[in-house]
């Protein structure tokens, strides 16, 4: 990371340019924060402490929703502080932690998506011996590999990145964003952190045909199923992440394959909003409108706890 050190620091660029507007930004962002604060955690103390819901399916709910809230937190919080203060600057080193963070939760994100459709599949496809593929040490491999494999894509990612000489210092996102801080690169010596970023569009790409494959099996043998009461069960349980796995893909892909800007338009700060703010709001209210033994939960965890009071 030797060429990056003339660089101090960054400046984020508002997209609007007026401090009103910005401020408004810092309440909207604000308000979508708490509430995917709200629904995760509601998420994480409700598979956690209702023992019905102590299954692989439900533990790798949980364990989403932890991710959900690391994904949101990193780019977020600071977001909504700079935009009250009206301050848009950001330390070299800050840059390269909050860069790492965010490409290691939105790697973990898709990780643990492929991990949950692989659940979905084994419980739908093969219910006789899903007890035994899924077990504790199955559950808990795949939540370290999750982590481990977003770790390495973090550390790849931002190393590749940091190593660039950067002939500027103005970044026209809310965050540090790879695709924006490539853009200050003086010269063609990005060219590595194409060579990571093509790899990891590779694994990406893998996951997506793994995802499609599962979810087709499981449509496919649900249909099958002869009683009504049986298709509904089943699709209770895949179509929520079916939900969350086209939400986060495809707001991905919008976000990732859109020509960079030399000035940045409001769709541009939507589609942004769109990647990082949207799937971790929604993913419990998804979970929760749509997954029975979730709602139920919930309804009985706030009846118990209103209760006793």
């Amino acid at each position: 990371m030797a060429n990056s050190t003339s660089i101090s620091g960054f400046l984020r660029i508002s997209f609007s340019g007026n401090p009103g507007i910005e401020t408004f930004h810092a309440y909207l962002f604000l308000i979508l924060y708490l509430v995917a604060l709200t629904g995760n955690i509601l998420i994480i103390t409700v598979t956690s402490q209702d023992h019905t819901l102590h299954s692989p399916m439900y533990f790798f709910l949980k364990h989403l929703s932890i991710l959900d809230l690391c994904y949101i937190t990193v780019t977020v919080p600071r977001f909504i502080c700079d935009s009250f203060i009206h301050r848009g600057s950001i330390s070299l080193w800050e840059c390269i932690m909050q860069c790492f963070a965010f490409v290691t939760c939105c790697s973990a994100e898709l990780a643990m998506l492929t991990v949950m459709s692989y659940d979905r599949y084994v419980a739908i496809c093969y219910p006789l011996h899903y007890e035994i593929v899924m077990d504790v040490s199955t559950c808990i491999h795949s939540v370290l590999a999750v982590w481990t494999s977003a770790v390495i894509s973090g550390v790849m990612h931002t190393a590749a990145t940091f190593s660039i000489h950067f002939c500027g210092s103005k970044i026209h996102q809310f965050f540090c964003d790879v695709p924006q801080l490539l853009k200050l690169s003086c010269s063609d010596d990005y060219i590595g952190e194409l060579g990571v970023t093509a790899f990891t569009v590779l694994a990406a790409f893998l996951c997506f045909i793994f995802i499609s494959f599962s979810h087709t099996c499981m449509f496919s043998t649900v249909l099958r199923i002869p009683s009504a009461e049986g298709r509904a069960k089943a699709f209770s349980t895949c179509l929520p992440h079916l939900c969350v796995v086209t939400l986060f893909l495809s707001t991905a892909a919008f976000e990732f394959l859109k020509p960079l800007s030399d000035s940045p338009t409001v769709l541009d700060f939507l589609l942004t909003v769109l990647y990082t703010v949207v799937p971790p709001t929604l993913n419990p209210m998804i979970y929760s409108l749509r997954n029975k033994a979730i709602k139920a939960a919930l309804t009985v965890w706030t009846t118990t706890d209103y209760g006793s009071h």
